[in-house]
């Protein structure tokens, strides 16, 4: 049995053209694969502590920064909580990750969701070579797929806006950096540049959406 983590950021719960699209995504998932455990995070809506000054003392940065002990009820409170994020993230088999693009970015909670999950020692580690996975290094991470599901209003996955295309291009990248090579992608773009094809662009993606899951 696989566990697959399904994480939404979107501060609406249906109805978008990136959640239609997940949504299609999952269920097929769900009907091809039913004995897999799907966890939905939706990030708007979870308890998700930002990095701040308690957060990165905890973490070493710097050295001298108390000890797990040494912290106020409220930053040990947050420490825990980050460490269940990270944990979470590293048991799963399976990613899915759906967003908006709003101004050639994602939403930030997803930014933020992210740094929970990218910690040194954990998911990475620094050697010789620079920052490194931990998945080259321990196998904790190996096998692991992420699908990425992002709407825009513009299309940003070629053409003359491609070089503006942040969004799932970093996120390929930090799941690089995480050790994690299979990173797959479904866009629902296009949708301002021409309103009257909408609806099929939106079609369009779940009827991938619906093939893909079925390999996923």
């Amino acid at each position: 049995m696989a566990t697959v983590l399904y994480i939404t950021a979107h501060p609406f719960k249906d109805g978008t053209y990136s959640l239609s699209v997940g949504k299609q995504f999952i269920e097929a998932y769900q009907e091809a694969n039913p004995g897999d455990e799907v966890i939905h995070l939706d990030l708007y809506r979870m308890d998700l502590p930002q990095i701040d000054a308690d957060l990165l003392r905890r973490w070493g940065q710097p050295l001298s920064g108390p000890s797990f002990d040494e912290l106020s009820e409220e930053s040990r409170i947050k420490a825990e909580r980050m460490c269940e994020i990270v944990d979470q993230f590293m048991v799963a088999d399976k990613i899915v990750i759906v967003n908006p693009v709003w101004n050639l970015s994602f939403p930030s909670v997803l930014k933020t969701y992210i740094d929970a999950v990218t910690v040194t020692g954990k998911t990475i580690k620094r050697s010789e070579n620079g920052l490194r996975g931990l998945s080259g290094l321990t196998g904790t991470q190996q096998g692991k797929k992420v699908m990425h599901i992002q709407a825009s209003g513009t299309v940003l996955s070629h053409g003359k806006f491609k070089d503006v295309e942040y969004c799932h291009s970093y996120i390929k990248a930090i799941m690089n950096l995480l050790g994690i090579d299979d990173v797959q992608a479904i866009f629902v773009e296009g949708i301002s540049e021409q309103p009257d094809q909408a609806q099929s662009i939106k079609e369009q993606a779940i009827r991938q959406a619906i093939l893909a899951a079925q390999e996923f």
